[in-house]
């Protein structure tokens, strides 16, 4: 950083406090807040607060904690600051292949959004005994080839075009019914695990 931006940081600083003001006043009146009930779940007085909803004192980190948590929204939210832009679109060609016990799949869902989209190749023989139950939603559609598709004590057979939605707390196995294998669209909505261990199963071949 040089001189002449160091010297200009507290200044682009307090004006970005500064148009925290309306927002603050904004979003209380949204939530349906009266001055005194805000004031009171933030641990602030409502002087105060009137204060930082007309300028008048800078909000410490800690009272946008409090505000945020108060008003149901972020202090990145309250600071007016956009989130980071993603790229809606995925290219074929940044679809790299990885192989978990046997099938193929490739990231066609951009990371870190609430739904983990993939397409998946499952050979003849590859992990068509393994019962899979975990927390989420699942949603598949077959591109090419016949997939097997155990669903509780249901089994059912679905060919290109065939979809499936189904809670995957329930106890479901996943085969290939040709041995020229099936080609699926796989959206999952947990990412709080690795891609290969919500339902693909090991991630290494000859893995149990």
């Amino acid at each position: 950083m040089t001189a002449s931006e160091s010297a200009a940081s507290p200044s682009r600083q307090g004006d970005d406090l500064m148009s925290v003001a309306p927002r603050l006043r904004a979003l209380r009146r949204r939530t349906g807040l009266t001055l005194e009930a805000a004031a009171s779940s933030a641990g602030l007085s409502p002087a105060h607060l009137s204060r930082l909803e007309t300028g008048r004192r800078h909000p410490s980190l800690p009272m946008l904690l409090a505000l945020a948590r108060v008003y149901g929204t972020t202090v990145s939210d309250l600071l007016g600051e956009a989130p980071a832009e993603r790229d809606a679109v995925v290219r074929s060609a940044d679809m790299e292949p990885t192989r978990a016990g046997g099938w193929t799949y490739f990231q066609a869902g951009a990371r870190g959004r609430g739904m983990q989209a993939l397409r998946v190749r499952v050979p003849h023989g590859a992990q068509g005994d393994i019962v899979r139950v975990h927390p989420g939603e699942e949603w598949l559609y077959v591109l090419s080839g016949r997939l097997r598709l155990g669903l509780g004590d249901r089994t059912h057979l679905l060919g290109p075009g065939d979809s499936a939605h189904f809670d995957s707390l329930t106890p479901h196995r996943l085969a290939a019914e040709d041995h020229d294998g099936v080609e699926m669209l796989f959206v999952h909505t947990l990412l709080q695990s690795p891609t290969a261990s919500l339902c693909l199963g090991p991630t290494t071949e000859g893995a149990p």
